[in-house]
């Protein structure tokens, strides 16, 4: 009996992996095959205030420095049902699509914003093969039946270099990436040098490389460290970027080898089919601060978090900028009087409204360094990307997180946390594109999906207001603009918000995206109903939002796509019954 394509693509998440505990030394076995496994979304209207004797607000830090305390505040689905018949095309038969300039549209008779679609997270296995193979293909088929641009995929720097410094595995990879030019379509890569698990939405543990790992053991200040003395071992402390620590390299060579090495392994599929490095930068690949971790119950939505600058390589650095500023008694420590990971703004010294310490001198100081560190790291690596694939002919992209809890406070706590300077006062994502400028990099922002009203009101949630704020900074920096959606959604209502962002009016501009990225392919996905809205929602986007189209219409043709599959379908069972 034929399987239905829920069960066909179901293949593809199989059973949960153990939970890693958050020790460093956690270590998969070499033949254990890492899988996904989909989560509902935490859920959105969770406040937990850490107290005592009255909020911290009311408390006095026992360490310096306190925050001085002062008054004021300063195309058709019908062809693309037909290729689903024939053979699929070559990558060299493909249309070629260049990236729209930032704040631009695309260049004339390329309409429409791309979809890519993310691969499971565990696509490629432990052993350095692809993960369920034959539910792979037939994914990948339908996917580029459905009009899809391409797939994003995570190369884990834990998985390729996993046993020894310098040794790399590229076999799963050269598979998969076969697979998607055989299909025609194209890959955006991303460098991931994070571990896997931990973060909303990880449904597998990928840790660090095994000899990475020894090296944290042995210095535990390679970890980010919280002011508890908390280590988070996502991803190895910016602080140390510089310093040989990693069995004689600094961590920036260790990234920059990698790298180096997937070009010369890939480097007959640069350009045609891999268009894209996405540049891994810190905790679940994006560039910022693991300020928000959920492992453990740590962090709950929608928590402050809390700043990571504690191991004695950020200390180091403080106390120098502080010398330097000619305050060294501000560089022994970060705020003390910044509240817990699931306070609020208000229950905080320095992030509350009136009179907190992030609009005072002190803050200033502490957030510029801060925030200068994270912009610093982005630039080492960036530079180091542009140099080893600048002539290859793809794209470099860096990812930015959606931090839209407490958007509407003055401090924007969350985002401060996370490395991100913006307030009430001061624009935080300007400088990250100017900085993504200098390399002629892609802004990838997440959020994507997300309206106002669908988030908790109390927590002053404002995605859309950040997502618009976001588009001005990479106008103004004249940088392409990426989107994604921050968490899996298969409703028309997330779609036609995909879709309307994809194309903001920005002081009379458009400003259209040059991609979208879609989380992400898993057994949800093809359900029968949520597959249809997919099919329509990618037709929509390619031929952009001001296409004088029916979408009734392209709703019909979706049907008619859904029915027309149908051989594929049961073709595709069979051969994952054998």
């Amino acid at each position: 009996m034929a399987m239905s394509l829920p069960h066909q693509i179901g293949a593809i998440s199989g059973s949960p992996l153990a939970a890693d505990s958050g020790s460093a030394s956690s270590d998969a076995p070499p033949s254990t095959s890492v899988s996904a496994v989909w989560r509902a979304p935490l859920t959105a209207n969770l406040r937990v205030s850490v107290q005592s004797n009255g909020t911290d607000a009311d408390r006095v830090s026992p360490s310096p420095p306190l925050s001085p305390v002062h008054g004021g505040v300063r195309p058709d689905l019908s062809v693309a049902a037909q290729a689903l018949m024939t053979p699929p095309f070559t990558t060299d038969e493909a249309p070629e699509r260049e990236y729209a300039l930032g704040g631009s549209r695309a260049e004339e008779g390329q309409k429409g914003v791309p979809v890519y679609v993310m691969m499971p997270l565990d696509s490629v296995t432990w052993n350095h093969t692809v993960n369920r193979k034959k539910a792979m293909n037939a994914s990948l088929q339908a996917l580029k039946s459905a009009g899809v641009e391409g797939i994003m995929m995570d190369v884990w720097w834990g998985l390729v270099e996993a046993e020894k410094p310098g040794e790399y595995n590229w076999g799963g990879y050269s598979e998969l990436l076969e697979m998607a030019k055989k299909h025609g379509l194209k890959v955006q890569a991303v460098m991931s040098f994070h571990q896997c698990g931990g973060n909303v939405g990880d449904s597998c543990t990928i840790p660090l490389p095994k000899w990475a790992v020894e090296e944290i053991e042995k210095d535990p200040d390679l970890a980010y460290t919280d002011q508890w003395g908390r280590r988070n071992h996502e991803y190895i402390s910016l602080g140390c970027d510089t310093l040989p620590v990693l069995k004689g390299r600094t961590p920036v060579q260790c990234y920059s080898d990698f790298m180096r090495s997937f070009r010369d392994t890939f480097t007959h599929l640069l350009g045609n089919t891999i268009v894209e490095i996405q540049v891994g930068m810190g905790p679940a690949g994006e560039l910022r601060y693991p300020s928000y971790p959920e492992a453990n119950g740590t962090w709950r939505f929608p928590g402050i978090g809390a700043f990571q600058c504690y191991d004695k390589y950020m200390i180091s650095s403080l106390q120098a900028a502080a010398d330097a500023y000619g305050k060294p008694e501000w560089g022994t420590t970060g705020p003390t009087d910044a509240g817990q990971y699931n306070n609020w703004p208000e229950d905080t010294n320095f992030f509350r409204k009136e009179g907190g310490g992030w609009d005072s001198q002190y803050g200033e100081f502490f957030l510029s360094w801060y925030s200068q560190m994270l912009l610093d790291h982005g630039e080492r690596i960036l530079k180091s990307a542009s140099g080893i694939f600048g002539n290859e002919g793809v794209k470099i992209s860096v990812k930015v997180a959606g931090i839209h809890w407490h958007y509407g406070t003055r401090s924007h706590a969350p985002e401060l946390t996370a490395g991100y300077y913006n307030t009430r006062f001061r624009d935080g994502y300007l400088p990250i594109a100017r900085m993504l400028g200098r390399h002629n990099a892609v802004f990838n922002f997440t959020c994507i999906e997300m309206r106002d009203h669908e988030q908790p009101q109390d927590a002053l949630c404002a995605p859309e207001k950040l997502v618009r704020q976001v588009a001005m900074a990479a106008q103004e920096a004249r940088v392409p603009l990426a989107g994604e959606n921050a968490l899996p959604r298969y409703d028309d209502t997330a779609h036609e918000q995909i879709l309307r962002a994809s194309a903001l009016e920005v002081d009379g501009d458009s400003v259209e995206m040059c991609a979208f990225t879609y989380l992400r392919m898993n057994p949800d996905l093809f359900h029968p109903e949520n597959w249809r809205r997919f099919v329509s929602f990618v037709k929509k986007m390619r031929e952009g939002r001001d296409a004088q189209r029916c979408w009734e219409q392209v709703e019909r043709e979706a049907e008619h796509f859904v029915h027309v599959t149908q051989p594929l379908v049961q073709e595709a069972a069979v051969a994952l019954m054998h």
